[in-house]
């Protein structure tokens, strides 16, 4: 995850340049909030719950750009989210005590 959150910054500080942004912490958590939206909108139209034509592929698209905006999110943040993963996630798939071996 540390390499692909690498490559999405170095996209994002591209980006940045190109168009004048200044990307802070509230500028990505906002970003990350308007991408979950569209990904949403997607969602509604492919079950029919919103006008437009259906298509997977802008779901699949935008479901991109919500983890793009989440790494990059984090980055600003502070958070480790491999490690925020392992701990609130990834811990139910170790073995417990009493859990037959």
């Amino acid at each position: 995850m540390k390499a692909l959150q690498a490559d999405v910054l170095r996209i994002s500080d591209i980006y940045a340049a190109e168009h004048g942004i200044d990307r802070d912490r509230d500028w990505a958590l906002l970003k990350l909030q308007e991408e979950l939206g569209e990904m949403t909108a997607e969602h509604l139209r492919l079950s029919q719950r919103a006008r437009g034509a259906p298509d997977p592929l802008a779901l699949s698209d935008e479901a991109a750009d919500v983890l793009g905006m989440l790494l990059i999110y984090c980055a600003r943040a502070g958070v480790d989210l491999e490690e925020a993963m392992r701990r609130k996630w990834l811990r139910w798939l170790e073995p417990r005590e009493g859990d037959a071996a």
